[in-house]
């Protein structure tokens, strides 16, 4: 028996947190496979220059901040005027800040859980409704951690967002899968990003070689688009084999 992966290629995928990191290689990995996306970030500079580099014939960029309704309504709808539908959104975009819960300002936390779990629901919220009304199917593909499942010291308010993730995705797969929406949670451990640095994490740390690269946990995120329409993945962990599980 042959098992057929499902062709990627004119798909329409919106990416939060697009500019570096999980981001920014699932964008690539997604172009590579002749997907279409719409970008999300804050890096204005970044975001267009990653434009550039994909094809403005194969990405469209739009400056934005995951906090804000109306900016993730603009995400979607950048991609309904770009390709004229929308089949999958990646809710990517994600801040840590690690160290005791009393180590950092109410602000500083405040950003944190707004970023991490409302910008998540903020852009499901988005595209649910374009999907169903353009493609009537679709993925949502929320990349968590694997902290939302065992939390660790120094990190209780991120891990708090991150079980939130993990809650909320496995509570949509039930709601949205009669709809013909799968939700999955993509949770990695550790990843040699510049995700969190100078707020926990220093740049180049010597513990990144033994971690995963954005390229891991890319691929998993693809890799669930990229199953038949009769399958679908709930939660996928990952870790690297230098890492203690």
């Amino acid at each position: 028996m042959t098992y057929t992966l499902r062709d990627l290629k004119d798909t329409v995928v919106a990416i939060t947190g697009a500019t570096s990191g999980i981001g920014k290689a699932t964008a690539e990995q997604l172009v590579e496979l002749g997907a279409k996306v719409s970008l999300g970030a804050r890096n204005a500079e970044r975001l267009h220059a990653l434009v550039e580099q994909l094809g403005p014939d194969n990405a469209v960029a739009c400056p934005m901040d995951v906090r804000s309704v109306e900016d993730n309504q603009a995400l979607i709808n950048a991609a309904v005027e770009k390709f004229g539908k929308i089949d999958s959104i990646v809710p990517n975009a994600g801040i840590g800040i690690y160290g005791s819960i009393l180590d950092h300002s109410d602000d500083e936390l405040r950003r944190m859980m707004h970023t991490n779990y409302d910008g998540t629901v903020w852009t499901i919220r988005a595209g649910v409704p374009e999907m169903l009304k353009t493609t009537g199917s679709g993925d949502i593909v929320i990349v968590s951690s694997v902290a939302g499942f065992r939390g660790g010291g120094d990190e209780a308010v991120y891990a708090g967002t991150k079980f939130a993730q993990v809650g909320l995705a496995g509570a949509l797969d039930r709601e949205l899968r009669e709809k013909g929406i799968r939700v999955t949670a993509v949770c990695p451990a550790g990843v040699g990003t510049e995700f969190a640095v100078g707020a926990g994490r220093v740049e180049n740390d010597e513990r990144f070689a033994d971690w995963l690269v954005a390229d891991d946990v890319a691929h998993a995120v693809v890799s669930v688009l990229q199953q038949p329409r009769s399958v679908r993945t709930t939660v996928w962990q990952l870790w690297s084999m230098g890492q203690q599980s």
